[in-house]
């Protein structure tokens, strides 16, 4: 096997957000399904992931293939927000996260909380009239905000309610890393030349093109009452676009894009339920183990079966 060739030190990137859904643990399992022609070649000639989130499945790709052209899409603005901040301003985002760090493992655990609701108070009063589309300078505050509330937050959950606020409670860290500096310094590699975009999954259409490789990775479909996998915007993520997502996969694959889609299995808590059996009957559907971190309810924690779709 060819191996890759670096210019520089390789790269070591790894998601800078704990992100709910995160794919961390099936990258394993996801690397062993890759498309042939990139374990052969090593290289990604078009990398698409209209579903982006933490980033875990990219960056891994990154760190151990070369990638020519990336395209990194996402509905969630805050999201998309950070990682253009990272691409382009990460040195005043590092500056910005040390001074936040150091004042507040300054503090006790009862002034730890208080400046942790004045954050968040902050950061959902400054969404209002927020410019997402133009670069301005309150873009890396933001970015900071949204970083030391994620690392200081309850399970390091992104949540929003009905309103788009932000509402996940205070977390009780006794040490966190909220500047991973050799981190964010690495992201910021890893994003060179990236295209990033705050947009419908439909967007991607625009990017997929004849042997382009794209990973889907949806907001889960929940698979009992006590999870809650769809609150990473406020209009969340219905069966209905989990259908519209089968369509637009369907038609990518006309075009002879290689595609990969991982989401839950409806089976783990009914068996006769064939969501996904029935929207991706044409296609190729492998069921692996996972770990289900994040429930309401720590007896629905443990080993789960999730779903790994491919049309190749």
């Amino acid at each position: 096997m060819e191996k890759k060739l670096f210019t520089e030190s390789p790269l070591k990137a790894r998601p800078f957000l704990k992100w709910a859904g995160g794919k961390t643990q099936l990258l394993d399992e996801l690397s062993k399904r890759l498309p042939k022609y990139i374990k052969q070649s090593q290289t990604i000639k078009r990398y698409c992931e209209p579903f982006v989130g933490g980033g875990a499945f990219f960056f891994f790709l990154k760190n151990h293939y070369e990638i020519k052209e990336s395209i990194l899409i996402d509905l969630n603005e805050e999201l998309i927000l950070a990682y253009k901040v990272i691409q382009f301003q990460h040195e005043k985002l590092i500056d910005l996260l040390k001074k936040i760090e150091k004042n507040y493992l300054e503090k006790n655990d009862e002034e730890r909380k208080k400046f942790y609701y004045k954050i968040r108070s902050l950061y959902n009063k400054q969404m209002h009239n927020f410019d997402y589309k133009r670069e301005n300078k309150q873009w890396v505050e933001r970015t900071k905000y949204l970083i030391f509330l994620n690392k200081t937050c309850f399970n390091g959950l992104f949540r929003l309610n009905s309103k788009g606020e932000f509402n996940v409670p205070f977390g009780r860290y006794k040490n966190p890393t909220i500047c991973d500096e050799k981190n964010l310094k690495e992201v910021h590699r890893a994003l060179k030349g990236v295209t990033v975009i705050s947009d419908d999954f439909e967007k991607a259409n625009m990017y997929i093109k004849k042997e382009t490789f794209v990973y889907f990775d949806p907001p889960y479909k929940p698979i009992s009452n006590s999870s809650y996998f769809t609150s990473y915007s406020k209009e969340g993520f219905t069966d209905s676009d989990q259908k519209r997502l089968s369509q637009f996969y369907k038609k990518m694959d006309k075009g002879n894009a290689y595609l990969l889609l991982s989401n839950s299995d409806p089976k783990n808590e009914d068996p006769e339920n064939n969501f996904f059996d029935k929207l991706y009957k044409k296609f190729t559907i492998e069921r692996v183990d996972a770990n289900r971190f994040i429930n309401c309810d720590p007896k629905g924690r443990g080993s789960i079966k999730e779903l790994i779709i491919k049309n190749y």
